[in-house]
């Protein structure tokens, strides 16, 4: 038995259906700059940590160009690419959260590409975290990077549930501005 009609209630079509909407694919999202990159004042809660001074909240595509830059059997961390960001743009620091998020987005992308049947893609599996620790939200987790770096002559090693490059200090890249 239908209940009763409520008034101005209009059926959910695909013109007002939240559904309806086209989920962005994860090249449409490193390719939305928005306002992109922007650089700020430290936020008072970070100034303890960085002073004071900018902040660069930098776009997709620059962090994805930084990793973009990282040859076979070379290295980056993440703090890297963020310090090679804040020299780039002659700020104190680049927000630690976006930086991360977007090379997420970078190696979504990426993987997204090489399903696609593209050969030359962004080598995310070769920027890591703090300390060499490898990144377990990218895109096939730690047994896809650890197959990749290996596969490139890098040792991992496992430190209770986390996963490591071995000795990856001297194996830093070094970026050109």
């Amino acid at each position: 038995i239908p209940g009763p009609k409520i008034p101005d209630e209009q059926p959910l079509t695909n013109q007002n259906s939240i559904m309806s909407r086209k989920k962005k694919s994860w090249e449409e999202k490193l390719n939305d700059a928005r306002d992109l990159p922007k650089t700020m004042q430290i936020p008072e809660k970070l100034m303890k940590r960085w002073g004071i001074g900018k902040m660069l909240i930098p776009s997709p595509v620059e962090v994805n160009a930084v990793m973009k830059q990282v040859h076979k059997g070379r290295l980056i961390t993440i703090d890297l690419v963020r310090k090679f960001l804040a020299a780039k743009h002659g700020v104190k620091a680049t927000c630690p959260m976006t930086t991360g998020i977007f090379a997420w987005i970078a190696a979504n992308a990426a993987e997204e590409a090489r399903e696609k049947g593209r050969k030359r893609i962004t080598p995310y599996w070769r920027t890591l975290k703090t300390g060499g620790e490898l990144n377990a939200k990218y895109p096939g987790g730690v047994e896809n990077l650890k197959a990749r770096l290996e596969n490139e002559g890098h040792s991992i090693e496992q430190r209770g549930k986390r996963f490591f490059v071995s000795e990856f200090e001297p194996k830093l890249a070094r970026l050109k501005p």
